[in-house]
């Protein structure tokens, strides 16, 4: 379909656990690195916006993952933006096999900030650069879900390091993925069930700051809040296993 753009990958040896299949960390960062190379390529990336002091910010990521390829495996991953509002870009993903039978599909919505004042822009500034792009094909997964404040029951801190800062000076999504993982009984990461990841970013976590990952375990999920010192909600996250 017009201005869907397919990427082709292979699972390398450093993005595989020790199931030697793609990690799920991994799966996240060539979805969200194939979104920065697509922008890019197509006169909308933080090259073109940069030099007016705009960037782009993830608000709101799903990915649902029906497996995980293994080892040196080859995949195709598809990519396009269907929906944009004054503030909001929806970008969407599908990785599939190279008979194209999907095992992932996912959801990306992203904000245009100011990185000098920190404020959002209206997409509107550079509404000229992606309307040739837009695509009507749906979005291949269900929209991101309502996250709720959560009462934790394990509750881990963090204080922000260099490694988990990325070019915008705050922390990186996964990184923030990856924290909560951590945190989760290794049998439900390796299992290699279908499982779907939300998360809703709400404020900046930056260098130096301490931040407090809470965890809540319900029958069908496991929920996370990243507060930062100041009792500030930064995000929230479910992980819903299938």
């Amino acid at each position: 379909m017009k201005n869907q753009t397919t990427y082709r990958y292979q699972v390398s040896t450093q993005n595989v656990d020790f199931t030697l299949r793609a990690s799920i960390a991994s799966l996240g960062n060539y979805i969200l690195n194939t979104a920065g190379i697509d922008a890019q390529g197509k006169g909308f990336g933080v090259d073109a916006l940069s030099p007016h002091n705009l960037t782009w910010v993830l608000s709101k990521f799903v990915i649902e993952i029906d497996s995980r390829p293994e080892q040196f495996a080859e995949f195709d991953l598809t990519t396009w933006v269907n929906k944009n509002t004054r503030l909001v870009s929806t970008r969407n993903f599908q990785l599939s096999d190279l008979d194209g039978n999907v095992f992932i599909r996912a959801l990306s919505q992203w904000c245009m900030l100011d990185y000098v004042k920190r404020v959002p822009v209206a997409l509107e500034t550079i509404e000229p650069l992606y309307t040739p792009y837009i695509c009507d094909a749906e979005s291949p997964c269900e929209a991101p879900m309502r996250l709720k404040a959560i009462e934790a029951e394990v509750v881990k801190e963090h204080r922000v390091a260099y490694s988990d800062i990325d070019f915008n000076r705050h922390m990186n999504t996964m990184r923030y993925i990856g924290l909560m993982l951590d945190m989760i009984d290794i049998e439900h990461l390796t299992a290699n069930c279908p499982m779907r990841i939300d998360i809703h970013f709400i404020a900046e976590c930056l260098y130096g700051q301490t931040i407090k990952v809470g965890m809540q375990t319900t029958e069908s999920a496991t929920l996370f809040e990243v507060t930062k010192e100041d009792g500030t909600v930064a995000c929230r996250a479910a992980f819903t296993w299938k």
